[in-house]
């Protein structure tokens, strides 16, 4: 595709983005389907564009859109918030990753010719959540607070299991050593190495804002500051992702917590964004989420009828093995409508596409199948998650739900729910 061509595009996607946004204001179809089949057309249906022209700035891309996205979202994050989740969030992500890496070991072991230790590669890549996916969801509904936090932390800290435990399996696979202490020792220090440096930085930035303060009459430099730490976070191979999140949580709780002694060692100046800027800043990640979703149609790869079957047959066991899992590690108190709002969030992201191409590159025997099974996986994830939260929204799926999660008492827990308002606890069955 030429170059003027090209830029009618971009501006043609801003315009499609916006009519798409308004449009799930009014249907509550989310735009994330009309953006992802926007990119498959332009892509793998017509070949217009190929994805492989934007090389390495096609990663660097999604990495910002993560940056931009977890950033915002963990300005909102409070500590109460954050201290009731954090458990839920543990035991949902760890038991979420080896449910869904054993079921699609096993489907991919029963159908495939693939060998055992690459129906494992498969099922651990396969085992996390999209961040840009379902950050961009669970901000489009009213649901408590902590079923917020819970689906955020859960899309962040899964890429800790996504990326150290298949990369260790398929260079085990390749012959080089493989040991599960020091496995599970680069979980731990990833996981701990990324929040420590996110609050850290944190209360350094604060601090920097509080003996500069011209840096905050510019409105990027705190986005700024997130984009180095992400480097520098990711070149100490910890979670980036992670730290960034922790890095908005600080800001947006450290001064809240100026009280007694503390009063002289926490910083008195918190980021809070004027209304000139949320604009601004609400309109960069529009456009960074418009096109990261028209770029992950663009980057699928349909090539075997019989895998992509396959892959959208797992993506459906997936929906379905995810209730128990839900139903296990979920508090007791959650509503029903928030319990089966966890219960869709399972969107595969660019990060397993990515993970995809590795077993390939690296010669193993069944990468091709690999990948093309893993493609298939995330474009049916993404779609059927899109789909399902557009009919529990409107209500059509709820009462499937509601037989298998419990409703809490009354005085427990009340969602908000779609449409519900002000209601109250005495509505908590129905969101």
């Amino acid at each position: 595709m030429s170059t003027p061509l090209l830029i009618i595009l971009i501006g043609f996607l801003i315009f499609l983005g916006h009519y798409l946004a308004q449009l799930f204001q009014r249907t509550k179809i989310p735009d994330v389907v009309g953006l992802l089949l926007v990119g498959m057309l332009l892509g793998p249906v017509f070949h217009l564009i190929d994805p492989a022209a934007f090389g390495r700035a096609g990663r660097v891309f999604t990495n910002l859109v993560l940056v931009f996205i977890l950033f915002e979202s963990g300005l909102d994050v409070r500590f109460e918030q954050l201290r009731s989740a954090l458990r839920g969030t543990v035991s949902l992500t760890t038991l979420n990753f080896v449910v869904t890496t054993l079921v699609v070991c096993a489907l991919a072991q029963a159908f495939t010719q693939l060998d055992f230790l690459s129906c494992l590669i498969l099922g651990t890549i396969l085992g996390g959540t999209s961040s840009a996916v379902v950050t961009t969801l669970a901000r489009q509904v009213r649901i408590l607070p902590q079923t917020s936090t819970t689906l955020v932390l859960e899309s962040a800290f899964s890429d800790v299991y996504t990326l150290a435990i298949p990369i260790a399996l398929i260079s085990f696979y390749t012959g080089t050593s493989f040991n599960v202490a020091t496995l599970f020792s680069q979980i731990v220090l990833s996981l701990v190495g990324a929040v420590l440096a996110g609050a850290v930085s944190g209360y350094l930035w604060l601090e920097l804002l509080n003996r500069v303060p011209t840096l905050l009459k510019t409105r990027f430099s705190t986005p700024a500051f997130a984009f180095i730490l992400y480097g520098l976070v990711e070149l100490l191979e910890f979670s980036g992702p992670i730290a960034v999140l922790f890095f908005g949580i600080t800001l947006g709780n450290l001064p809240l917590l100026r009280r007694g002694w503390l009063r002289t060692v926490l910083p008195a100046r918190a980021v809070e964004l004027t209304a000139l800027e949320k604009d601004f800043f609400a309109e960069i990640v529009f456009l960074l989420r418009t096109f990261f979703f028209v770029y992950v149609g663009l980057s699928i790869v349909l090539d075997d009828p019989g895998l992509i079957a396959l892959g959208v047959s797992m993506a459906v066991v997936l929906f379905l093995v995810r209730i128990p899992v839900v139903l296990a590690s979920a508090d007791r108190h959650t509503p029903q409508f928030d319990m089966a709002l966890m219960s869709i969030m399972i969107p595969k992201g660019l990060g397993a596409a990515v993970l995809a191409t590795l077993p390939a590159q690296r010669g193993l025997p069944g990468g091709a199948a690999i990948q093309t099974i893993t493609f298939a996986v995330i474009v049916a994830t993404t779609l059927l998650c899109t789909a399902l939260f557009f009919l529990l929204e409107k209500r059509r799926i709820l009462g499937f739900y509601q037989l298998f999660f419990r409703p809490p008492r009354p005085l427990d827990a009340a969602s908000p729910g779609p449409d519900s308002g002000a209601e109250t606890a005495d509505s908590a069955e129905r969101p």
